[in-house]
């Protein structure tokens, strides 16, 4: 199966005196249908790597592929094209509009594609629904559970069915009931054959993942590969 993304000797370095090294030469491949962890200590380059993975960030030197394409080497506009279509995030602080409802926030993760607004909100409700909240719909986002947030982000991130799922420490502010259940979630998601990186230093969340890839000053110090 192809590589949804891939590095290859990708390179980050932020200037400063000295300049820091933040990704010092990692190649890896993700593939479809694959739960991967991403673990390391703090200052190991998870963010960095997550930035890089997911279009926020260009690598000084070498490659990062999403879906095929070389970041590198696309211009702004196209760059934003590719991560509206391509790639879905779920932060750790879930970044939703507290007076919106549940389903008009799900629907803002289409804006960017210019999908016309009733198809919007007929996408959104299927992506609930995927996530066990089709009931919680129409209520405020303010007015949901901490868990519900974080299922909500996650219908955001994947309403458009992107064709890989970043999560950012998912369960970092949730108490252990809600995480369980959000990585619950994402269990289910990527057996129906979603594919998903978890950025984490939950030990629990990475035990669920298939594959671990844990990173120490910058490099990939281990990486169980895929058994998917």
């Amino acid at each position: 199966m192809n590589a949804v993304l891939e590095l290859r000797d990708a390179r980050k370095t932020y200037p400063g005196s000295p300049p820091v090294e933040s990704i010092r030469g990692v190649s890896l491949a993700v593939r479809g249908g694959e739960l991967a962890a991403v673990v390391g200590p703090s200052g190991s380059g998870k963010s960095t790597l997550l930035n890089l993975a997911t279009g926020l960030d260009r690598p000084t030197s070498g490659s990062v592929r999403i879906a095929g394409e070389p970041i590198e080497r696309l211009s702004d506009r196209r760059l934003a094209g590719l991560r509206a279509y391509r790639i879905g995030v779920v932060f750790q602080q879930f970044h939703l509009l507290p007076q919106l409802s549940a389903l008009d926030n799900v629907a803002t993760g289409l804006l960017y594609r210019g999908v016309p607004a009733g198809r919007r909100r007929a996408d959104a409700a299927e992506a609930l629904s995927r996530v066990g909240l089709a009931h919680r719909a129409h209520q405020r986002a303010r007015t949901l559970s901490g868990g519900e947030q974080q299922r909500v982000a996650i219908a955001r991130a994947l309403v458009g069915r992107p064709p890989i799922l970043f999560a950012d420490e998912p369960t970092g502010n949730l108490d252990s009931a809600n995480g369980a259940e959000v990585l619950g979630l994402l269990r289910r998601l990527n057996v129906e054959g979603t594919t998903i990186v978890v950025i984490t230093h939950s030990d629990e969340v990475a035990g669920a993942a298939r594959r671990k890839i844990t990173l120490r000053d910058g490099l990939v110090a281990h990486d169980t590969g895929s058994t998917a």
